[in-house]
């Protein structure tokens, strides 16, 4: 009887001490979320991120950061391990083509109902596979103290009383052109800053610019992004290009012909300086405008209006709104891994602890109504992208300039939009030129 106690008492304590191990494995096992992190610049900031939701909401974040211009090989090399990111990120449509099969969908996300701008999202059928989580614009910079001053003149040749009331490019066309031949009573050189068409200074144009004309013909043609069908094009809004590009170029602070020897630089100090009126340009050239040497525009006289050039009903159309930086959730992972990485997106664009993060630290205008006001950065030109993304009954126009073919192509387009400032090339040559070498660019990406 003794030796069946002891038997007995012997399977308990071997049981128990099982329990003990199961327990503990289950709870080393607890999920946790995977991040690849894009931005080597922000690795500290997300470590601290992943530490403060950790000790809010009990749920470790590991994240890892990718050297600088390795990610596609780092996300390549992780995604085959059992550490593969349950949080990643792509670039865009193109993007999303690559990791198509690894993207879950995000369209019943918490974080995906927030989005203030659904058209920003990498779309497919209906179904939303990665969401931005950070955005920029870029539209024409204003200053809206020139542009009241002309409003005020007696004799000018048109009946809008304000900037805001332009709302397409026969508009935009008649202010400027007024504009320019009050120049003098309105203390500038041109309604324009400098067109910058030196070689590397002209991605406002070749890409920028050129982002307008590609989104129409692609949205007329339901182009499929991510599909071989971008593979080519057919420049079908050229003439709406050369619209606002003849208006860029000919109502500016300098004659076209030395538009080959004007930066960047030289274009926000004009505008800075208050040389003209106007200015292509993103939110990120505040600090361009804030830092110029005697800047006489005042923060709260810096204005957007979207970039108008002449297709039809332009009046809905809001700032070129988008970014290269799209959460996406491991399609492969567990539901409770999703879940959790679900949840962690969410917090950190929703909760206060987390919006701080994203304001103050990352630095983002984040895209989402969970923000209010006061919870933007203080950057007049950021402020302005937020508020036209609110606009009842505007779009934005996305950057598909992210699937331009190539380096080549936009630095050969840019060299030929220099030739036709200076009159040496045809726009029937220019826009030859872009049919052609989108075509070469697209096959010789594919090779």
């Amino acid at each position: 009887m003794k030796n069946v106690k002891k038997i007995l008492a012997t399977l308990l304590i071997a049981t128990l001490i099982v329990s003990v191990f199961v327990s503990c494995g289950k709870k080393d096992e607890a999920v946790v979320v995977r991040y690849l992190n894009f931005k080597p610049e922000s690795a500290s900031i997300y470590e601290e991120i992943a530490k403060a939701y950790e000790e809010e909401k009990g749920v470790k974040v590991i994240v890892e950061t990718a050297a600088n211009n390795t990610y596609e090989q780092t996300l390549t090399a992780k995604m085959a391990t059992d550490e593969a990111p349950t949080l990643f990120q792509i670039n865009g449509p193109k993007g999303y083509a690559n990791w198509k099969e690894y993207c879950k969908d995000l369209s019943n996300t918490e974080l995906y109902r927030h989005l203030t701008d659904k058209s920003l999202a990498i779309t497919v059928d209906n179904k939303a596979y990665g969401i931005p989580y950070v955005v920029e614009g870029y539209g024409i910079i204003y200053n809206n103290a020139i542009m009241e001053k002309y409003f005020a003149l007696s004799d000018k040749a048109t009946d809008l009383t304000s900037a805001e009331e332009i709302v397409s490019f026969e508009q935009l066309k008649t202010v400027v052109e007024d504009m320019q031949k009050h120049k003098d009573e309105l203390g500038i050189d041109g309604v324009f800053a400098s067109t910058s068409l030196k070689p590397g200074e002209d991605w406002r144009w070749q890409t920028h610019l050129a982002n307008i004309p590609i989104y129409y013909e692609f949205q007329k043609n339901n182009v499929d992004l991510t599909s071989s069908d971008t593979e080519k094009i057919n420049f079908e809004f050229s003439d709406q290009f050369k619209n606002i590009f003849d208006l860029y170029i000919n109502n500016s602070t300098v004659a076209p012909t030395t538009l080959g020897t004007k930066i960047v630089d030289d274009s926000m100090s004009e505008f800075a300086l208050g040389k003209c009126a106007m200015v292509q340009n993103g939110n990120w050239a505040w600090s361009q405008i804030s830092e110029v040497q005697g800047n006489t525009v005042q923060a709260d006289d810096i204005k957007y209006m979207p970039i108008y050039t002449g297709v039809e009903d332009e009046a809905g159309q809001g700032l070129c709104v988008g970014t290269e930086n799209f959460y996406c959730i491991n399609a492969k992972a567990t539901e409770e891994e999703q879940k959790a990485a679900e949840d962690f997106i969410y917090w950190l664009y929703s909760s206060d602890t987390g919006k701080d993060f994203v304001t103050n630290k990352l630095g983002f205008i984040a895209p989402f109504d969970t923000f209010e006001e006061s919870e933007t950065p203080e950057d007049p030109l950021a402020k302005e992208v937020l508020r036209w993304m609110k606009k009842d009954g505007v779009t934005s126009i996305p950057w598909n300039f992210t699937i331009f073919p190539s380096q080549t192509f936009k630095d050969d387009f840019g060299a030929a939009l220099l030739q036709y400032a200076q009159g040496t090339k045809s726009w029937d040559d220019v826009k030859q030129l872009v049919i052609d070498e989108w075509a070469s660019e697209s096959a010789a990406a594919k090779s």
